[in-house]
This record gives C-alpha cells, sequence and structure tokens, in this order.
C-alpha cells in the first residue's frame, strides 16, 4: 500500500512538472492541484520533488544545449549585474541554481529606494525594458512593494531585475520551492563560478 502511495504521489510530481514545463500552469501550487485531479489522488508532492521532475524532463528533452544555455544565461547577467554594480545586485532563481530550462528567465534581485535610479542606469545602457510591474507584499506589521523591470536582451533570453527595498531589517527568505535560504550569487562570485565552473549547481542535496 505504501509503495503504491509512494508511487502516485511519483507520477503526480511528473504530472505536475509537465503541466510547468509546457507553460500550462505557472504555479506549483496550481499545478499540483491540477496534476492531483487527473491522476485522482490527494497526496501532493512538495514543491522540491516536483522541480526534480522538471529538471530531468528539461534534461532528457532539452540536453547539451541547456547546459551552453545556462553559460550564456550567467554570461548576461554578469553584464547586467556589471550595470548595476552600485546597487549590489544578486543573482537568484533559476540562473543561480543551475536548473534553467525552456522557460528560464534571468532574475537579478537588488535593494533600492529608488527605482527610478535603477530604470534610469538600464535605459543608459540601451536595454529593451518590456514592461514595469509593482508588486505588493506584507512583511511583518508593514506593506512593502516590490519594482519588477522586465527586459527582453539581444540574446532573446528575458531578464528580470527585482528592486526591493532597503530597510536593514531584512532576514534570510526562504525559497519556495527547495525550502532552503535564498543566497544567490553576487556580482564577483558569479564571475568566479565562470572561471571554475561555469555550470555549477546550487541546490539542496
Amino acid at each position: 500500500m505504501k509503495k503504491r502511495l509512494l508511487e502516485l504521489r511519483r507520477k503526480t510530481a511528473i504530472e505536475a512538472a509537465t503541466l510547468l514545463y509546457w507553460s500550462h500552469e505557472k504555479e506549483y501550487k496550481q499545478a499540483k492541484e491540477k496534476a492531483a485531479k487527473i491522476l485522482g489522488t490527494r497526496n501532493l508532492p512538495s514543491n522540491a520533488e516536483i522541480a526534480k521532475q522538471m529538471d530531468m524532463i528539461a534534461e532528457n528533452l532539452e540536453g547539451p544545449h541547456r547546459r551552453d544555455r545556462l553559460i550564456n544565461m550567467r554570461k548576461e547577467a554578469i553584464k547586467i549585474m556589471d550595470i548595476l554594480k552600485s546597487f549590489s545586485p544578486r543573482l537568484i532563481g533559476s540562473v543561480w541554481r543551475g536548473t534553467v530550462h525552456r522557460n528560464s528567465d534571468i532574475d537579478i534581485e537588488i535593494t533600492s529606494l529608488n527605482h527610478e535610479e535603477v530604470y534610469n542606469e538600464l535605459r543608459k545602457a540601451h536595454l529593451e525594458i518590456l514592461k514595469i510591474e509593482h508588486q505588493p507584499r506584507i512583511k511583518g506589521n508593514r506593506n512593502e512593494e516590490s519594482i519588477h523591470i522586465h527586459i527582453l536582451l539581444s540574446s532573446l533570453d528575458k531578464a528580470e531585475v527585482i528592486i526591493r527595498e532597503s530597510t536593514g531589517e531584512d532576514s534570510p527568505r526562504k525559497c519556495e520551492i527547495y525550502g532552503d535560504t535564498i543566497i544567490g550569487l553576487d556580482y564577483s562570485k558569479l564571475r568566479k563560478v565562470m572561471e571554475k565552473n561555469p555550470t555549477q549547481r546550487f541546490i539542496p542535496n
């Protein structure tokens, strides 16, 4: 019985990963709920289980091209981070993790109280800005807002610069997928990775 439940959970993770990979769903929560409904189960897999299956799908379908794309996206990240160096940029997301797939973009997080300064630096570098989004979030007893600047690169990859308020009180954030702390890579650490092991992964064992 236990073995059968574990196998059903694995199949649910595969189904959810497939939905995410082919962009039929955008969020893990909706993907796992839809997968569970399709397979007629209430035994939902964790986000990490789904991520593992999506990683395997991407590896099987994209092959060596996937590693080449990771290297190129990290090179693009260095260029953007160089432009924004004065804002202490940090590479996060799948390009940091080393788990890129067909839908991945480059996520760079900075802290600033003036998003106009960030926007102007990107414009001065002649980067094509697709849109700017304001996303509210609740932190403790106060409301905060993060600014998301979406960029289209000449490589046709997309990047997202996430601007968060600098309060000096930020505690480490937990990853909603893997459950670990979001550390990311700053500019100097990313350059070292590119010199020593450009396809290095940063995922929990």
